[in-house]
């Protein structure tokens, strides 16, 4: 038997609602197809915009979008994407595939999504091949009011008032894609490019984001925060998890045993050891926790769906995924007192995505519905948590075999969200409170088999639905958790 115990008299930090952030980029099918199809598209939209896209972001609750890139950034030069779309520079996407990227989704189109989903911008700027004038202009052009020769040319490209840039990253990836830099020299020509990262609006000031490491790359962090850290709102770190041994054999995204499954989720729990190292190096520096750890590339990397093209990066999503997401979100609460927002790879089409389109057929993958599970985790306040687990797998793939984080909103009502990672095995679970009875609980579950995924001749294979277990006895909360499943429970207590 499992315990849950909770105490709702030990509040801890705020739980961001830009946790649950995601990621898209001009890569394959996320801008292209997935989110934008244009204005003439028999594929209802509006202003270019897929309607049934908008529409289950909005019903997930994402918070906040990151854009154009990813490696695709620091090649971007914002003023190809302004202007007259049939003027707008046609260039190579290096990067991503070799196609031709018209530009037709640009600056203007980035924030009419965000407007059209009500979420919140962050923008990545080009430090790699850019100047400190491009990006300096750039953001002029986006939230300057007044007159001047940047907020004319918005104006006359027809938006009037300025937009709002929540978020800015000064840089993608400069250890790699975004030129290979060293630590050293990335901290400094991060200390000159964010100088003109101006804040034109005192009520709206641009969360400075610098580049942060590469998955377990600690002396990145070291040197960055020591150079540069009273310069940053927030240092970002990215981690994939890729259960195969070479990136030339990253593993199926459908077609995997046991072993393999572990291994996955293995490597997904190694997030957690990042989270703690790096933010004992950031601790040093920052003991305020004053600078964010900005998880904004994370989730599954596996290879390309067979047939389709290999810079696309398409795959399917299963519960597997579902269970890596739960892992990773459930961590990103626990430790919300440094991570300050994460956005996973990537909103549609590619990678671990939450939404897959196929022409005008769309469809809701096992991660979606985790995410859409946990957004009332969103601005709660997480509460001291702890689980009694046990380990599972390979003898040399262990992992805990429930993964569990628990937070208060505003109104008092507890959110706890569970899963069960074995793909084989229930295990009963019960939840005690330190104080106070619960008065009533309600649920949702996900759950089908580990290599379970929706298709689109099949959408609806994975789907969440009530569920009704959990039983109150007392002042404990009884269930038995199915293998392979999230559930989400409402407590409302006495």
């Amino acid at each position: 038997m499992a315990k849950l115990y909770v105490n709702p008299n030990n509040p801890k930090s705020k739980i961001n609602k830009e946790l649950y952030g995601n990621f898209s980029e001009h890569l394959g099918r996320c801008i292209y197809e997935g989110l934008y199809v244009g204005e003439d598209s028999p594929i209802p939209n509006t202003n270019g915009m897929r309607n049934d896209v908008v529409a289950a972001l909005k019903e997930m609750g994402l918070p906040v979008l990151r854009w154009p890139g990813g490696c695709f950034a620091d090649e971007y030069h914002w003023m190809d994407g302004i202007g007259p779309k049939e003027q707008r520079k046609k260039i190579l996407n290096t990067h991503w595939g070799g196609v031709v990227e018209d530009n037709s989704f640009g600056t203007h189109e980035f924030m009419e999504l965000c407007r059209q989903i009500g979420c919140k911008t962050y923008i990545n700027g080009n430090v790699g091949s850019g100047t400190v004038q491009e990006m300096s202009e750039w953001v002029e052009y986006m939230t300057f009011s007044g007159v001047s020769p940047m907020a004319d040319l918005r104006k006359k490209n027809g938006h009037e008032e300025p937009y709002t840039v929540n978020y800015f990253g000064v840089g993608n990836e400069n250890w790699g894609c975004g030129g290979n830099m060293r630590a050293e020299y990335y901290a400094d020509e991060y200390r000159r490019y964010q100088t003109y990262v101006r804040n034109y609006y005192d009520h709206k000031r641009i969360y400075k984001i610098a580049c942060g490491p590469n998955s377990g790359d600690y002396e990145w962090t070291d040197t960055v925060m020591k150079i540069a850290g009273k310069y940053m709102d927030g240092l970002s770190l990215h981690h994939y998890t890729i259960p195969g041994d070479t990136w030339e054999h990253k593993g199926s995204a459908t077609q995997f045993n046991e072993a393999e499954y572990y291994t996955t989720l293995r490597k997904a729990y190694y997030m957690e050891e990042l989270i703690h190292r790096h933010g004992a190096i950031m601790d040093r520096y920052d003991p305020n926790k004053k600078v964010g750890l900005i998880i904004d590339e994370w989730g599954t990397w596996f290879d390309v769906e067979p047939g389709t093209n290999p810079g696309f990066l398409y795959q399917q999503n299963t519960m597997r995924d579902a269970m890596v997401a739960a892992i990773n979100l459930n961590l990103f609460n626990k430790h919300s007192d440094r991570v300050k927002m994460a956005n996973i790879a990537q909103l549609v089409n590619v990678l671990q995505a939450v939404i897959l389109t196929e022409g005008e057929k769309m469809l809701l993958t096992p991660t979606y519905h985790v995410f859409k599970m946990f957004r009332d985790h969103q601005e709660a306040t997480l509460l001291d948590s702890s689980l009694t687990t046990e380990q599972i797998g390979t003898e040399t793939d262990k992992v805990p075999n429930l993964t569990e984080s628990v937070s208060v909103a505003a109104d008092g009502t507890i959110l706890i969200t569970l899963a069960n990672l074995s793909p084989t095995t229930a295990y009963p679970v019960d939840t005690v409170f330190a104080e106070g009875a619960p008065a009533c609980v309600t649920g949702k579950i996900l759950t089908g088999t580990m290599h379970a995924h929706n298709t689109f001749d099949a959408p609806e294979t994975v789907k969440t639905a009530d569920f009704t277990e959990a039983k109150l006895e007392a002042d404990t909360i009884r269930m038995t958790v199915p293998p392979c499943s999230v559930i989400s429970l409402k407590v409302t207590m006495k």
